[in-house]
């Protein structure tokens, strides 16, 4: 109860008392205590509805045919990644991040502008900024996802003879290359068994066209004791087909490399899912 000291008649003081607040009767029982008559700022008491479903659904458990955090977690966990859509996969790792509820929107968002779970992950951070609702926070947590992927990528082929594991070569290639927005030309170097040493950024350029020189090539070689090579680049174009500068550039490439002994055993050259080896093709 509220009091106040008020002067009355004739000096003397006497007791004013002011009316107790009603408490109010919340759907979720909250306890009395001092002062506290209101939830969380922000925050509004659930409803009968809301505090139903609650009784039928705990929290922890799957909602039958919902597609709520819970149950996208637990269908990934029994059933594995395929079982979820991209904006699933999306919403759950923009939780991580986000304010509780705007992880979904903001994932549909990502994936209309973008076109898929990949294509949000490597778009350039500058385009991801660019999304309303989506913070510098949320924008790292993306990247990590993807350096991860790459990461992941990246083991399954070092220090392995890449070329018995063409396949997983082909995953690590196209992860790392095939969503760039400019021409990429990459080294992988291996030693005398072909295993990979390193796979190294040699140069990028314009979407059509990126500068290389043989000589830093051939002196990367002998820094790393490599004894052979693969080369790769992209084409943001989606055509993996070589160009006369991409097939003139490999010959030099190769016949620079032969002078120390150093073997070139393909060229890949990456398009929209597709690639072309110079091997394969008898380009070489």
């Amino acid at each position: 109860m509220q009091s106040l000291w008020q002067s009355g008649c004739g000096g003397e003081r006497r007791l004013a008392t002011s009316k107790p607040p009603e408490t109010p009767a919340f759907p979720l029982g909250f306890a009395e205590a001092p002062g506290i008559f209101q939830p969380a700022t922000g925050t509004t008491a659930p409803g009968p509805a809301a505090l139903a479903f609650t009784r039928r659904h705990p929290a922890g458990t799957s909602v039958p045919g919902g597609s709520s955090p819970n149950g996208s977690r637990d269908r990934l966990l029994e059933r594995g990644p395929d079982a979820l859509a991209d904006h699933e996969l999306l919403e759950m790792l923009l939780g991580f991040a986000v304010e509780p509820g705007a992880a979904r929107p903001l994932a549909r968002a990502l994936i209309h502008r973008f076109g898929s779970f990949a294509g949000v992950l490597a778009s350039p951070q500058q385009g991801l900024l660019e999304t309303q609702g989506l913070s510098p926070h949320g924008v790292a947590a993306l990247k990590l996802v993807q350096a991860a992927a790459l990461r992941l990528a990246r083991a399954e082929v070092i220090d392995q003879p890449v070329l018995n594991n063409w396949d997983r070569l082909m995953d690590y290639l196209t992860a790392v290359l095939a969503r760039e927005k400019v021409e990429q030309f990459r080294v992988l170097f291996l030693d005398s068994k072909n295993r990979l040493i390193a796979d190294e950024a040699q140069a990028r350029g314009t979407v059509n066209h990126t500068p290389v020189y043989p000589r830093e090539v051939v002196r990367r070689c002998l820094e790393l004791h490599a004894t052979a090579l693969i080369l790769v680049h992209n084409h943001p174009s989606g055509d993996p087909t070589p160009s006369r500068a991409d097939i003139g550039m490999t010959a030099e490439i190769k016949a620079a490399a032969a002078v120390l002994g150093v073997v070139l055993h393909d060229h890949i050259v990456l398009g929209n899912g597709r690639f072309t080896s110079f091997r394969r093709e008898a380009l070489l």
